[in-house]
């Protein structure tokens, strides 16, 4: 299909290529090369006038209070030495209940705008963690405040709970 469509490009000299194409023409290439084209005015579109050049790139409050654990040393620096009270997620990713309450547990964490964390460890690849934390089933959620546990609770939690919880560790 492609060798079809750009058999009559392969023959073109330099003559050909030094002066405007037809519109046809234009519009022919812009299609092989996937070129946004302008069909009522018979032309490529520059790349500020394509859909991609004007979108913009943002981040929700989501991606910014929420953060993946990624070793002992990422857990001391980030998690205990902490200014701000932190809620740990200990999952797995094979664990049903906690692909349910993860999203609904950082989408209320989102909900506060900074004034909480929260921490993710994948049980599965921080086992020391774990044990150290008595995690014996997942989902577990802690509360830290100042380096110590303040509250903890497992399984699924509605969220009308856990906004209790988050009140509870964010305190008066």
């Amino acid at each position: 299909m492609a060798h079809k469509l750009l058999r009559p490009f392969m023959s073109l000299s330099a003559r050909h290529l030094s002066r405007p194409f037809s519109p046809q023409t234009s519009l022919l290439l812009c299609r092989v090369s996937a070129v946004p084209y302008n069909v009522a005015r018979h032309e490529p579109l520059s790349f500020t006038d394509t859909p991609a050049a004007r979108r913009t790139f943002s981040t929700t409050q989501v991606f910014r209070n929420t953060f993946n654990v990624q070793d002992g040393d990422d857990f001391q620096d980030r998690v205990l030495k902490s200014q701000k009270p932190v809620v740990i997620d200990f999952h797995a990713q094979w664990c049903g209940p906690c692909k349910i309450l993860g999203p609904r547990l950082e989408k209320m964490v989102a909900k506060h705008q900074g004034k909480v964390l929260m921490a993710k460890v994948d049980i599965d690849d921080h086992t020391d963690l774990a044990l150290e934390y008595e995690v014996s089933a997942v989902p577990t959620v802690l509360a830290m405040k100042n380096g110590d546990v303040v509250d903890k609770f497992v399984g699924i939690k509605d969220e009308d709970q856990l906004e209790a919880f988050l009140k509870k560790l964010l305190g008066p």
